[in-house]
């Protein structure tokens, strides 16, 4: 992992992260942490985003908080550990996304504002997106992402020159296949134009207006790695592409791989770990058992020959001996009694046992 202090500064911008959000997708896992805390590849969601902030040379941060606020400045304090001056700002009361970027406004100071998405995976080129932002002279700037199938998001055609000329709702046949990815480049001046004190959408208010009266909102387009982890098969395939070295990060907390195992996390020789998992710390993975593509916190234990993959494992939850979780999520503290089958979107709440053999997807028992 790369020091902080290995990156010059980034002169006359700062970084804004939204991070307020209740992550109610990603239920029951957001109920004991904001979905930017969640334990992703080792660390917490946002230590990858923040790192890939401070690669860029961003040195200010500033955190736009709501749900479970606390959390974000008891474990990142001033930022001084990532080499980063971090200040958290808590929302008097749900404020949309442009409305949370108004609430900040006078917590900057720099010519350019960086603003993030805080539940965003993504590998964009950051000193390049600003640069285009600068050489274009744009009011804002919009990091787009070519997807294949971009009906199932709102579109942003832009002209020969970059230049966006729309913003169009989901269709069936989109005219192209550029979409938001969540990441922008404002003028401050810009920001304080945001109406204050009340929810207020980027894509759905600020964005259109500002077309309209004839800003310029200028398009940076390419095809990096990019991921919403907004539901539990995007946030256990997140975690894996980090683990792997697919998606980009200086968070690391080991080398990249088939899977990244973390203190006193004991494995049975027998057991296989792969594709990107992780095994938290403490946990205990029993003989035979079989995980891939999974994500498992801290204090989980794993009985033998159970097999788990693309899903997520609570801390300190117990899977018993031969028990399937596929596309699975098995809160903090649940239970999962031996021989059960959780299937394709499964999703068992914090606390909750399952006896043994009490859910089954198959007849074979």
């Amino acid at each position: 992992m790369t020091s902080p202090n290995d990156h010059a500064p980034t002169r006359g911008a700062e970084a804004v992260v939204l991070v307020g959000g209740r992550g109610t997708r990603l239920r029951p896992l957001t109920l004991s942490a904001p979905k930017p805390m969640l334990p992703t590849a080792g660390v917490p969601f946002l230590t990858h985003l923040l790192s890939r902030i401070r690669a860029a040379g961003i040195e200010r941060v500033v955190l736009s908080t709501s749900y479970q606020a606390e959390t974000f400045a008891e474990y990142f304090g001033d930022g001084s550990r990532l080499g980063l001056e971090l200040e958290c700002v808590v929302e008097p009361q749900p404020l949309d996304t442009a409305g949370a970027i108004r609430n900040v406004a006078d917590r900057l100071s720099e010519p350019d504002v960086l603003v993030f998405n805080g539940d965003v995976l993504s590998g964009v080129d950051l000193p390049a997106l600003l640069d285009a932002h600068r050489s274009s002279a744009a009011d804002v700037t919009l990091h787009l992402v070519r997807v294949a199938d971009p009906s199932r998001f709102g579109c942003v055609p832009t002209d020969e020159n970059g230049r966006v000329t729309a913003f169009l709702e989901k269709s069936a046949n989109p005219p192209v296949d550029q979409v938001n990815a969540g990441c922008y480049v404002f003028r401050r001046e810009v920001v304080e134009t945001i109406p204050e004190g009340r929810p207020v959408s980027v894509e759905r208010e600020t964005f259109p207006g500002l077309l309209e009266s004839g800003a310029r909102l200028q398009g940076y387009v390419e095809s990096a790695y990019w991921l919403d982890l907004g539901t539990p098969a995007a946030f256990a395939r997140g975690s894996a592409d980090l683990v792997l070295g697919r998606a980009p990060t200086e968070a690391l907390p080991g080398p990249t791989g088939e899977s990244l195992v973390l203190r006193n996390a004991a494995i049975d020789p027998t057991a296989v770990v792969s594709g990107g998992s992780t095994v938290g710390a403490d946990c205990a993975v029993g003989a035979g058992a079989r995980i891939s593509g999974s994500t498992l916190f801290d204090g989980a234990q794993v009985d033998a020959d159970a097999e788990i993959t693309d899903s997520v494992v609570g801390a300190g939850a117990v899977i018993g001996a031969g028990v399937v979780l596929r596309g699975a999520v098995v809160a903090d503290g649940a239970v999962i009694g031996a021989g059960c089958e959780l299937l394709d979107g499964a999703r068992v709440w914090p606390g909750v046992e399952l006896p043994p053999g009490g859910v089954r997807f198959s007849h074979d028992c």
